[in-house]
C-alpha cells in the first residue's frame, strides 16, 4: 500500500497582485491487493486499486489584466498607436480545478490479458475566457472569470496477448473513453456565454445546464409531431432566433484499437482511431450549397427534369418539392426553385455528425538478425521501420472534408471552414543501438 501527497504555491506575474498567489495540492493512494491473494488465485497476475484527489491552479494569459496602447507602423511621419480589441480585466482570479479519480488495474494468466478502468470527476471554477461583448463598448471581446464547469467520465483500456509462440506473437490494446461535461454556473448569473461567433450567424457557446460547446444558429420550424413545416411559398419555415442548439462539439465517446504482430524478425503494427458523435458545422458546405458547386445541387427531379430548369406547371418543370408538411399537416406538394437566392435551408442543415473511423498509424519493422549483427562489432541492434500516419479515413459523415479539421484548437471548436485535405505522412526510420 502506498500513500503520497504534494503541495505547491505559485505566484503569477500575469494576474493582479491581490490574486497572484494560489495554492494547490494532491493526495494519492494505492493498494496492490493481489499480494494478499496470489496463493489462493494463481491465475491472478496483479491487481491494484488506486484513488487520488487533487487541486490545480492556472493563471491568466499574458497581458490580460491591463489595457495598453501598442505602436503601429508610421503613417508618413505620423506616430500611430492602437487600443486592444479585447478588453483586459484587472480583477481576474486564477482558474481552479478540483478532481477526484478512482481506478482498478488487473492482469491475469501471467499478464496475458488485463484491463485498467478509471472513473473521474473534475470541477473547474473561475475559468478565464475572452467572451464576446457588444462592439458599442469599443471592444469585441473581454476577459472574464466565466463560471463553473464539471467533467465526469470513464476511461477503459484492455490488453491481451492471444497468441505467443517462439516465432509468432500477437498483441492487442483497446481503449475507450467517455466524458460528459456540464456548465454549472456562468458569469453574473447569465444562462448563455458566447465563446465565439462565425459567418452565417453560427456561434459556439457555454450554455447553462448543458454540455460545454453548444453550437447555435437558426433551424427548421417543426409541428408537434416533429415534422418540418413548409410555408405557403413552398420553402422551409426557418426560426427567426439564432439561439437554437444545433449540436455540441463533444463526442459521445472515443476509442482506439492497436494491433501488433511479430513473426521472427518482422513486426507489423497499426492503430484504428474511432470517434462517435459530436457535431461539426461546415461553412464550406453552407457556401458551396448556396453557390451551386456541389453535386447535390444538380441532377434530376422526381419528374426526370434538371432541378435547375425553371418551375412550370407541366411535366417539363424543374425545381424540387421539399420534404415536409404544411400548417394543416398535409404533405407538401409545391414545387420551388433552388438557387442562391432561395430561402431553402437554415444553418441546421449544415450541422453534421462528427463521427469517424481512421487508420491513424501503421508501422512495418525489420530487425536485423543476431547472425548479421555478430559481424558488426559494437552494434547491438538495427531496426528499419516504414511508417505511415493518417493513412485512411475509413468512415465519416462530413462530405468532402476531415471532421477533425477545425477553425480552432482552443475553446471554440466544432466549426469547419476552408478545410485543407488531410495530410498523409509516410516515412522511413532507422534505429541503431550499441
Amino acid at each position: 500500500m502506498t500513500l503520497e501527497g504534494t503541495f505547491r504555491r505559485d505566484k503569477s506575474s500575469t494576474l493582479p497582485a491581490e490574486n497572484a498567489a494560489y495554492n494547490y495540492y494532491s493526495i494519492a493512494g494505492s493498494w496492490l491487493f493481489s499480494k494478499q491473494l496470489e496463493k489462493q488465485f494463481d491465475w491472478l497476475s496483479s491487481g491494484k486499486i488506486r484513488a487520488n484527489y487533487a487541486t490545480v491552479g492556472n493563471d491568466a494569459p499574458w497581458g490580460s489584466t491591463m489595457n495598453t496602447y501598442t505602436t503601429q507602423p508610421l503613417y508618413g511621419s505620423t506616430i500611430l498607436f492602437s487600443y486592444p480589441v479585447t478588453a483586459n480585466n484587472p480583477t481576474l482570479k486564477p482558474e481552479r480545478t478540483t478532481s477526484t479519480e478512482v481506478g482498478l488495474e488487473m492482469a491475469f494468466l501471467r499478464n496475458r490479458v488485463g484491463f485498467d478502468a478509471t472513473y473521474y470527476t473534475a470541477d473547474s471554477k473561475n475559468q478565464i475566457i475572452a467572451v464576446s461583448v457588444s462592439s458599442a463598448t469599443g471592444f469585441t471581446n473581454a476577459y472574464v472569470n466565466a463560471g463553473t464547469m464539471r467533467n465526469r467520465g470513464v476511461e477503459l483500456s484492455l490488453f491481451a496477448n492471444p497468441v505467443k509462440t517462439s516465432d509468432f506473437s500477437w498483441n492487442i490494446n483497446l481503449n475507450w473513453t467517455k466524458n460528459k461535461s456540464k456548465v454549472l454556473e456562468l458569469y453574473n448569473g447569465s444562462k448563455n456565454l458566447q465563446i465565439a461567433s462565425f459567418q452565417a450567424g453560427i456561434t459556439v457557446n457555454a450554455t447553462l445546464d448543458q454540455p460545454y460547446g453548444t453550437i447555435q444558429g437558426k433551424t427548421y420550424v417543426y409541428n408537434d409531431k416533429g415534422e418540418k413545416l413548409i410555408g405557403s411559398d413552398g420553402y422551409y419555415q426557418i426560426t427567426s432566433t439564432t439561439t437554437n442548439v444545433l449540436g455540441n462539439i463533444n463526442p459521445e465517446w472515443m476509442g482506439g484499437i492497436h494491433n501488433s504482430f511479430k513473426y521472427k524478425n518482422l513486426s507489423l503494427g497499426f492503430l484504428i482511431d474511432i470517434r462517435k458523435g459530436g457535431t461539426v458545422w461546415s461553412l464550406d458546405q453552407f457556401y458551396a450549397t448556396y453557390t451551386g458547386i456541389l453535386p447535390n445541387t444538380v441532377g434530376l427531379n422526381d419528374l426526370g427534369n434538371p432541378v435547375r430548369n425553371p418551375v412550370t406547371s407541366d411535366n417539363t418543370s424543374g425545381g424540387v418539392i421539399l420534404e415536409g408538411v404544411t400548417a394543416d399537416g398535409s404533405v407538401n406538394t409545391k414545387r420551388v426553385v433552388i438557387d442562391a437566392n432561395s430561402p431553402t435551408l437554415p444553418q441546421a442543415a449544415f450541422a453534421y455528425d462528427a463521427s469517424y473511423v481512421k487508420l491513424r498509424e501503421a508501422t512495418f519493422t525489420y530487425s536485423f538478425p543476431k547472425s548479421i549483427l555478430a559481424n558488426l562489432g559494437p552494434v547491438k541492434g538495427i531496426d528499419i521501420t516504414v511508417f505511415g500516419r493518417n493513412l485512411w479515413i475509413i468512415h465519416k459523415n462530413l462530405p468532402y472534408a476531415d471532421p477533425e479539421e477545425n477553425l480552432s484548437s482552443g475553446n471554440a471548436q466544432g466549426v469547419q471552414s476552408g478545410a485543407y485535405p488531410t495530410t498523409r505522412t509516410v516515412g522511413l526510420n532507422a534505429k541503431i543501438s550499441f
